[in-house]
């Protein structure tokens, strides 16, 4: 979104993940010189508020923040960001298998891995304070480019041949 010029950061104000997180996007986006607009729900009613809200600062994108309750709400998320033509990214791809634009995050087949190798160690005997912290190393990109259609958005061509995947 080259021409956003204000950021939302949709961030659950309870989750002090979200709140780290937040603030890193802030950072980020001072330095290239982009305005944020923090989004906070902790609600299902709060959603519809939040994306009026983005309409009315006129925000450019919205990044949603990591966040188990807005993993469960996925499905919504995705239609309110439609419906109000928002560009939103997201951490999981099944946002951007249930409408949403594109999706940025760890691979989850490759962390569930990792988590059962961790298991079969515990299991044969080893010690989980023993065990080294990992972290991931694989991400994946997903694009979906009807989302971008309804956006009117043209998805570059070189950053398509770096996604993961590209829904069609």
């Amino acid at each position: 979104m080259p021409n956003a010029t204000v950021i939302g950061i949709l961030v659950n104000p309870k989750n002090p993940d979200g709140i780290f997180e937040m603030r890193n996007v802030q950072d980020a986006a001072r330095l290239l010189g982009h305005q944020t607009s923090v989004l906070n729900a902790s609600s299902e009613p709060e959603f519809d508020t939040v994306f009026a809200t983005a309409v009315q600062q006129r925000v450019g994108a919205v990044i949603v923040a990591t966040d188990p309750f807005f993993s469960n709400q996925r499905a919504r998320l995705a239609r309110l960001a439609a419906r109000h033509a928002v560009p939103t990214i997201y951490d999981r791809r099944e946002f951007v298998e249930l409408g949403g634009l594109i999706s940025y995050g760890h691979d989850r087949a490759e962390a569930y891995h990792q988590a059962g190798t961790y298991t079969g160690r515990i299991l044969k005997g080893a010690k989980p304070a023993d065990l080294p912290v990992v972290q991931p190393t694989k991400f994946e990109l997903v694009i979906n480019l009807k989302a971008a259609k309804a956006l009117h958005l043209e998805i570059r061509p070189t950053l398509l041949a770096t996604a993961d995947e590209v829904i069609e």
